[in-house]
């Protein structure tokens, strides 16, 4: 049950929406979480500040999943995110933040797991 809650400095494309959603289904494996219950929210045009100046391509990416998540796991996921983003976008990593939590309650469907 992962959520990965994207947000960027920039308009992306329809296409670029995509092909992020497409790259985070296959990069949730690391985390140990099948993608079809992977859900991605994309927010573009999003101000982000870095070290008090205006990110003109810029992302923060949070992910929170079911249970506990691994450290090793979470610094695989940063790299493999980042490389995602300077493919598909153009960001460098030093402008992005990955952020991660683990969640004991989570609801779908109407029941709790």
């Amino acid at each position: 049950m992962p959520f990965i809650d994207c947000k960027f400095s920039q308009q992306l494309t329809p296409d670029e929406k995509d092909n992020i959603k497409c790259g985070l289904g296959k990069l949730v494996s690391i985390m140990h979480k099948p993608e079809c219950y992977l859900m991605v929210g994309i927010e573009d045009k999003y101000d982000l500040y870095f070290a008090g100046s205006k990110l003109e391509a810029g992302a923060y990416i949070a992910i929170s999943a079911f249970g506990n998540v691994k450290p090793a796991d979470c610094e695989k996921m940063t790299a493999a995110v980042c490389n995602l983003l300077k493919e598909e976008l153009g960001i460098n990593g030093t402008s992005v933040y990955v952020t991660y939590q683990g969640i004991e309650n989570w609801g779908y469907n109407g029941n709790n797991f």
